[in-house]
């Protein structure tokens, strides 16, 4: 196991600081404990056990920084990774943006660690595997999918006094359904804090029907479309959206919230009246570290407020320069709506695509946020409020931006996880008018 306590977490970072001789030095001891189970062609193909935790060192003399990690925690290790990230320091060339090591912050404990999740078994994940293969096979489908799950924790101090330690837990599910000739496919995902909220013989159906009903996709002209977007087709693009709420690119020039002239967009309406996004870290069901990965103290933080641009985020070189005050920096999303599923937004739609998943997004222009990507497991086409047929992939070039502009409805936020984003999000179902398909794709 490499879960340590509070207790034993403090004792090695304060060892390892006591050994530097430094200017300053902060230490960061993580550790983690998780299984996974992974299957395809309905049969297992992998499952494992990973265990491991890691000192990381960084020391300054003067402008000068080291860095250094290690996975031993014995006397020896700690003060040998010491002396590797002083000499790195002192041969490495001065920063002109250093800043000093944080001051003693006030961390508030959030709600990230559940003991069941924690206490997920083998048992537990080849039953997901399970549950997810057994009917693909009466119903002659193929499956394929990732369970995992894992405890961690973290702990942060440094030479100025600061100390920080937190535990927390959580499961990933994604799993791919296709038919047996390979022209239909689906897929549903889950990522959860609470084990107790998963239910794999439920969620498995949704990706069952998708991937019968995608059969025989029609091809649609490329164009200009009203789209319901799951969330998780919209998470992806929203994710991306923020890498512009930096306030240096935005003051540089190099973001959508850049001015033209000079300066940023802060405090401008740039999106529908309906678009409000925050941070919490406290919040119940997206509950994150109270500490970014500087070390600093997160805070409840308005992002955009009925469409107005509340907040960019200022590195703490950036907030010196600007003589700004730099707090932590979000660690989830959370995006207001209503109540309405993502059925019900179908129901009202008189013509219309479904998308259940975007993949592949990249950015094709930051100062406008256009982004291109494809959509994939499912897309079908919605008239008269019913699911008429599946339709071919598109790839589609849209800004998020715009799209936050170009709401009709918006349906209950969901909790929403993904590899390439750095968020936990709650993103709701949305309506979206005039959204932009710029080709088909044959991919299913």
């Amino acid at each position: 196991m490499t879960i340590y306590s509070e207790e034993q977490a403090k004792a090695i970072l304060d060892k390892a600081i006591k050994l530097s001789k430094a200017d300053e030095c902060s230490a960061t001891l993580t550790g983690s404990s998780g299984g996974n189970v992974r299957y395809a062609l309905n049969n297992v193909s992998t499952s494992g056990y990973v265990s491991d935790a890691d000192l990381a060192i960084e020391v300054a003399f003067g402008k000068r920084v080291g860095t250094a990690t290690i996975n031993a925690f014995d006397d020896k290790s700690i003060e040998a990774v010491v002396r590797r990230a002083e000499e790195l320091a002192k041969l490495a060339p001065e920063n002109p943006e250093f800043v000093p090591a944080i001051d003693k912050q006030t961390y508030k404990s959030s709600s990230t660690f559940l003991e069941k999740t924690a206490a997920i078994t083998p048992e537990y994940r080849a039953q997901v595997a399970a549950d997810c293969i057994e009917p693909c096979r009466k119903d002659k489908l193929v499956a394929a999918g990732f369970f995992s799950d894992a405890q961690n924790f973290s702990a942060i101090a440094n030479s100025k006094g600061n100390f920080g330690y937190q535990k927390s837990s959580g499961m990933d599910f994604t799993c791919t359904v296709r038919t047996e000739d390979g022209k239909g496919s689906g897929w549903v995902a889950r990522n959860l804090a609470d084990v107790a909220k998963f239910d794999a013989k439920a969620d498995i159906k949704t990706a069952i029907q998708k991937a019968k009903g995608s059969v025989d996709a029609k091809a649609l002209e490329p164009g200009k479309y009203t789209v319901i977007m799951e969330p998780a087709a919209t998470a992806g693009l929203i994710s991306f959206m923020m890498f512009g709420f930096d306030a240096r690119r935005a003051d540089e020039g190099r973001s959508f919230l850049s001015k033209k002239g000079g300066g940023n967009k802060v405090g401008e309406k740039l999106f529908d009246e309906r678009v409000t996004i925050y941070a919490d870290p406290w919040d119940e069901n997206a509950a994150v570290l109270p500490w970014d990965n500087d070390g600093l103290a997160r805070e409840k933080t308005p992002i955009v407020t009925k469409g107005k641009v509340d907040y960019l985020h200022y590195s703490r070189y950036w907030a010196q320069k600007q003589g700004k005050k730099a707090v932590g920096q979000p660690g989830n999303l959370i995006m207001l709506g209503g109540d309405k599923s993502t059925m019900d937004l179908v129901k009202s739609t008189k013509k219309g695509i479904l998308v259940t998943r975007t993949w592949y997004i990249r950015m094709v222009d930051p100062q406008t946020v256009l982004l291109t990507g494809l959509t994939r497991d499912g897309t079908f086409y919605v008239e008269n409020g019913e699911i008429k047929y599946p339709i071919k992939n598109f790839r589609f070039n849209e800004s998020p931006a715009i799209m936050l502009n170009n709401i009709e409805e918006i349906g209950k936020p969901v909790r929403v996880g993904d590899d390439e984003s750095p968020f936990v999000m709650m993103i709701p179902p949305m309506k979206i008018r005039d959204f932009t398909f710029s080709s088909l794709s044959d991919a299913v």
